[in-house]
Formats: structure tokens, C-alpha cells, sequence
């Protein structure tokens, strides 16, 4: 293919697949989608220029589906969640497209988990299109295109977006940051210990839900009332938008489900359904888009300035020897960064 020209226009490649990606062909969409979210993963210079003229084509019919952000501990049932919610949403005309979030192999860089092979009964539906991505190592497990992806997967006409993270370290605060709902799932014994709950994710969660919950219903109802109590005292002494006094909004509710046995997944897209339609109403969708999308810009800016730092020829020369002598102690990492930073400039 031949690179697009410095304005943005397309070239004859880019604007096939731009095409392939909103055209009725149900095979070439699929097709033109990965090879979409492949070009917008590659760290090649050539490569990056014709995705960002994509990216700016597909960008005017995205934005119209439901982002809706999925993480939990491993082990909470998350993939078999995600499959038993796409089924049902299919089931009722949706079209569901996720995006499955792996950690990257140390080794390869590539994806471990394989969350495709653990949804088999969603990853045939034609309706449904699944993408694992590899972490990359980047900050909180949240690949680094996954908003470029869900604008791809959203112009191709997906109107239902999840998001699932690996759910360790800040991936929690990250997928919040990129979606119009961030559900937290928790195993029916969670409320036993909530020393062992993140306050910080706790405050994020729009919805808990307390999946496996046929395991032990005793003790999920029990985590329930608890994590419920928290989530209102949270409410009150913390985050504004959960503030329970505020009858306009949404307040954070806990379900209990178990999505193996399939019970209660229709309660939950119910109780989505309600959030979505208050904060439309509201204007606070649109205005939690507009403010992710600036700061999307804005941790661009920070990822470009620091590639462009990092291949800057006078820093390259000087970084590996400053950093022996910071790691030595005999010059402060301050100091160090100052002179780095004049180098730069």
C-alpha cells in the first residue's frame, strides 16, 4: 500500500478498507477490523501515519455504541461473564464487540491468556467480534489502542463496546478512564474482608456485581449487604458522583449473579440499561466522553514526548552513562534529569 499523503487523505489501501470497515459484507468487515486494529497496534513510523488517516475517516461514525468496562481478581469469572452477556445481548438484536485485554508474555510480547479460546460459544456468533490484545506493558495492563480499536469496532456498527482488563495493578482506574460504565466483579466471599478491596476501585465501580454467586448464596448475600454499606459510606465521605443525598444520580448498586448457570445476566443488563438512560438524560455521559477524550490527547502528548525524548541522539548518548551515575549515587536523579532535559531542549 502506499502511505497516505501529510494531510490525512486517504490513499487507495486505507480507503478499502475503510470502506470493507462500514460496508454490509459481514466477511470483508470482519476482515478490514483486524487488519484496522493491527495497523493501529504497530509502533512503525510509515504504519502509524496511514492509521491516524484511518482512525480520522472511521472517526465520525463511532461513538454511538455503549462502552461498558469489565474487571475483577483472576479467577472471578470474568470471560465466562462476558460470554453469557454477549449471548443475551445478541439474543435481543445487539451487536457486541469485545475487547479482551491480556498481560503480555515476558518472552514473546504477545498475549497469554487467550481470552478468544475462553469464549467459544460468543466467538462464532456473527454478531459478536473479539479481539485479545496484548498489554505491552503499558500503565494499568490496558493496551495502548484500545481507544483506537473500540472507534474502529463502533464505525463497523458494534453498538455494545466491553472492555475487559486483567484486572491487577491500576488497570482498574485505566478502563474507567475509556468507558461510559466500569463494572467490578467480585467473588461471593469478597465481603468477608473488605480490607482486602481497594477503596480507590471501590469508588470507581458504577455496578459491583458478585459473580459465582451459586457457590455459597449465603455468602454472597452477605457480601452484598457489605459491599453495598461501603459503597454508601464511599458515598459520603468521598467520591461526589456517588453521593447518595443527590437524588439526580446514579448511585452505585450491587447484583449477585452466577454467569455459568446463566441467572441474573438479564437483571444486570437491566440495571445497565437504567444507568444508561439516567445519565443521558442528565448529561453526564456525554460530558465523562468529552473529558476521556481529552485526557486520551493529552496521554498521546506524554507518550510522544517521551519516544521523541528517548530517540533524541544527545540523550541516547548521554542516558546510559548518567544513569550508572544515579544508580551509583553520585549524582542526585534530579539532577540527572535536568541535565537529560537540557540536552532535549
Amino acid at each position: 500500500m502506499t502511505s497516505p499523503s501529510n494531510d490525512g487523505t486517504l490513499e487507495a489501501g486505507e480507503q478499502r478498507l475503510c470502506e470493507q470497515v462500514l460496508g454490509r459484507d459481514p466477511v470483508l468487515r470482519r476482515r478490514a477490523i483486524a487488519k484496522t486494529i493491527t495497523l493501529l497496534e504497530s509502533t512503525r513510523p510509515d504504519h502509524r501515519l496511514r492509521a491516524d488517516a484511518l482512525l480520522n475517516a472511521l472517526l465520525p461514525h463511532g461513538g454511538q455504541s455503549f462502552r461498558l468496562g469489565i474487571s475483577g481478581v483472576p479467577g472471578v469469572g470474568k470471560s465466562t461473564f462476558i460470554e453469557a452477556l454477549g449471548l443475551h445481548l445478541i439474543a435481543q438484536g445487539h451487536r457486541v464487540a469485545v475487547l479482551a485485554v491480556d498481560p503480555s508474555s515476558s518472552v514473546s510480547g504477545g498475549s497469554i491468556l487467550g481470552d478468544k479460546t475462553r469464549m467459544e460459544q460468543l466467538s462464532i456468533q456473527e454478531a459478536a467480534y473479539i479481539r485479545p490484545s496484548p498489554s505491552g506493558g503499558t500503565l494499568g495492563g490496558v493496551a495502548e489502542r484500545t481507544r483506537e480499536a473500540m472507534i474502529v469496532c463502533e464505525a463497523a456498527g458494534y453498538d455494545v463496546v466491553i472492555v475487559e482488563t486483567v484486572g491487577v495493578g491500576q488497570s482498574e482506574t485505566a478502563v474507567h478512564g475509556m468507558t461510559d460504565m466500569f463494572c467490578l466483579l467480585q467473588l461471593p466471599n469478597a465481603g468477608d474482608d473488605l480490607q482486602a478491596i481497594k477503596k480507590g476501585v471501590m469508588e470507581l465501580a458504577d455496578l459491583v456485581v458478585i459473580n459465582k454467586a451459586d457457590i455459597d448464596v449465603n455468602a454472597a448475600t452477605r457480601a452484598r449487604a457489605q459491599i453495598t454499606s461501603a459503597l454508601r459510606l464511599f458515598g459520603q465521605h468521598g467520591n461526589p458522583e456517588h453521593a447518595h443525598h443527590l437524588e439526580d444520580l446514579w448511585h452505585p448498586e450491587v447484583l449477585q449473579l452466577s454467569a455459568l448457570k446463566n441467572t441474573g445476566v438479564s437483571e444486570f443488563w437491566q440495571t445497565v440499561s437504567r444507568y444508561r438512560e439516567l445519565q443521558q438524560r442528565s448529561g453526564r455521559l456525554a460530558a465523562r466522553r468529552h473529558a476521556q477524550d481529552e485526557a486520551w490527547m493529552w496521554e498521546r502528548i506524554d507518550a510522544g514526548l517521551k519516544a521523541l525524548f528517548r530517540s533524541h541522539a544527545q540523550v541516547r548518548e548521554a542516558l546510559a552513562p548518567l544513569t550508572t551515575e544515579v544508580r551509583a549515587g553520585r549524582v542526585a536523579a534530579s539532577v540527572a534529569a535536568r541535565r537529560l532535559l537540557d540536552l532535549f531542549h
